[in-house]
């Protein structure tokens, strides 16, 4: 398992990242600047700078609130707020651990992604 914190507007969110290549190629990009950008009323999506390798992950997961996941057609990285449906190319990297609410916000906000070192 891998912690990393999301800082928006001094805000912290933060999740815990299974072992997965995806996590791993995610993992060596942060530090990370990104815009998160709300997205259909169900989550929270950025663009990453490179994609991720997704050759051991499923096909599709049924994300649910607080899944922090990897949008394999499209290349970004989304955060769900609230429940959504199976979608194909989506693949689940971790779970939000604590600050969800510090994702409900309308329209675009700056945000820090940091791996959290032991005993931080």
């Amino acid at each position: 398992m891998y912690d990393i914190r999301v800082i928006i507007s001094g805000q912290i969110i933060n999740a815990s990242l299974k072992d997965s290549a995806a996590t791993r190629g995610f993992l060596a990009q942060l530090p990370l600047d990104l815009e998160l950008k709300d997205y259909s009323g169900t989550e929270k999506i950025a663009y990453l700078p490179r994609k991720l390798d997704t050759s051991d992950a499923p096909d599709g997961i049924d994300p649910v609130v607080g899944d922090v996941t990897y949008y394999a057609p499209w290349g970004n990285l989304a955060i769900f707020y609230e429940d959504f449906g199976y979608s194909p190319g989506l693949i689940k990297l971790g779970t939000i651990s604590s600050g969800l609410e510090n994702l409900r916000y309308s329209g675009a906000k700056s945000a820090r992604i940091e791996l959290v070192r032991s005993g931080e």
